[in-house]
């Protein structure tokens, strides 16, 4: 009986011994480590001119009217400066700073403020609108404490991480939780591949670190879910990919990425059975560009690519990103899946920069730009909807509104509505044009009530009615 005892009590203990040595301790306190990090943690403050043609009326005289030219002196451009808020670190001691692009875009001024007290002028290094990533550099001669980037693949979902930031311009906040999940996508940019946190991330941290517990720089935070702050999902860069688009921009000013030549899509179910593929993997060659990589080595649409440079590609998403993070005029093997069998071809990779792809999709973008109006009362700016964005989102077809592309930090939507919302009404009218907009708010601040309430599809494509207080 005492042997059974002694056998069963062995057990046990080298139970509980394998269980210890295979868990991570729990953090008592984060303290030591958040003193240690905050002082190359820094705080971002932008000022930027934005330039406004001003109707008084709540209306439009028709063209060539003789009230046209009575009253174009009230119609002049008016400007006015907006200030906006971020959070950034220090990856060099002479003074280099990564933050968000979206933190910086377009800014005339750059303050950086340094352990809560030190304020310095920034310049912009280089900025990537695709991955979302700016880098800056402090205009002084003094040292600073860096930050070292950690292996963000060897993150894992469960670790603890650390977040500190400028949340709400309240400066040098520091949140803890858990990584949440990897490889996520959610419509943002075009190259995504975010680490998902529940440590507390709220306007202002954009473009601030996300800690391992060794106090390794593991991803840039980014973007949050949720109208009015962090509800515990938070979006990061990793930062391995992060690293090489950081690296570019300090070296070259701008991104050097690899360019295939290809239009892809998603191979389904009905896809795998047609092609006699084991499963749904890889991506589909939908189109390839004239004079492309892609065309030169022989691929072609209707080609499936399960493999590249050594890489498998279980989802089309999964493409893009590895390519552009392949060095520019490398020779490549790329695994395609042609008339039943497996093929290799050898590719020697373009840059997408210099493509006529990429210029295309570019000007697609300043054409979004140039079409931008600012609505004064409500302090955003806002560009019509189109059906590319009726496509792409997946509305019902008749939608018409306007497209949210900036709000202001005291704008009275701020923390009501996100980025990319569509207005569809407004005082349950409909709404088509900027102007229709800016008459119903007339309307409504003639009114005793003086609130507004507006028809919108969120982020996640839901109609929702928000009810907003004017000025």
């Amino acid at each position: 009986m005492n042997k059974i005892k002694l056998i069963f009590l062995t057990l046990v203990i080298s139970f509980s011994f394998s269980l210890n040595v295979n868990s991570k301790t729990v953090p008592a306190s984060f303290a030591d480590l958040a003193e240690e990090l905050m002082p190359s943690v820094v705080n971002i403050s932008t000022t930027t001119t934005i330039t406004t043609n001003s109707n008084p009326f709540p209306f439009q005289f028709p063209p060539g009217s003789p009230f046209e030219d009575m009253f174009k002196e009230f119609g002049t451009p008016q400007e006015r400066q907006s200030a906006a808020l971020g959070s950034g670190f220090i990856i060099d001691e002479k003074g280099i700073v990564v933050t968000n692009n979206h933190v910086i875009q377009d800014a005339d001024d750059i303050i950086v403020r340094v352990n809560g007290d030190q304020e310095f002028k920034a310049k912009v290094l280089g900025a990537d609108p695709l991955m979302d990533i700016a880098v800056l550099q402090l205009e002084t001669d003094e040292k600073f404490i860096p930050v070292a980037f950690g292996d963000s693949d060897k993150a894992r979902i469960g670790d603890w991480v650390l977040a500190i930031g400028n949340p709400f311009g309240l400066g040098g906040t520091v949140t803890a939780g858990i990584i949440s999940a990897r490889n996520r996508s959610i419509g943002l940019s075009r190259y995504e591949d975010f680490i998902q946190t529940d440590a507390s991330i709220n306007s202002g941290n954009s473009g601030g670190p996300l800690f391992d517990m060794a106090g390794n720089v593991i991803g840039i935070n980014t973007a949050i879910l949720g109208r009015n702050g962090s509800i515990g999902i938070g979006f990061s860069i990793p930062s391995n990919s992060a690293q090489i688009v950081i690296k570019q921009l300090i070296e070259f000013g701008e991104t050097k990425r690899g360019w295939l030549g290809v239009r892809i899509q998603d191979v389904t179910k009905e896809i795998a059975e047609v092609e006699k593929l084991d499963k749904p993997r890889g991506a589909l060659v939908a189109s390839v560009a004239e004079n492309s990589p892609s065309e030169q080595a022989g691929i072609k649409a209707g080609d499936i690519i399960l493999e590249f440079n050594g890489e498998k590609i279980n989802q089309m998403k999964e493409l893009p990103t590895i390519v552009a993070r392949t060095e520019v005029g490398k020779k490549v093997e790329v695994k395609v899946w042609r008339d039943k069998k497996e093929i290799i071809k050898n590719v020697i990779l373009g840059r997408l920069e210099t493509s006529d792809d990429f210029k295309i999709s570019k000007n697609q973008e300043t054409e979004k730009q140039n079409n931008e109006e600012i609505i004064e009362s409500l302090r955003i700016a806002v560009r019509p909807l189109t059906k590319e964005d009726i496509k792409n989102r997946k509305l019902p077809n008749q939608t018409t509104g306007l497209v949210i592309t900036k709000i202001a930090n005291n704008s009275p939507l701020v923390n009501s509505i996100e980025l990319n919302s569509v207005i569809v009404e407004a005082q349950k009218k409909k709404i088509i044009s900027a102007d229709d907009l800016r008459n119903i708010i007339v309307e409504v601040l003639k009114s005793k009530q003086k609130t507004i309430l507006l028809a919108i599809y969120n982020n996640q494509n839901q109609r929702r009615y928000i009810g907003v207080k004017l000025d």
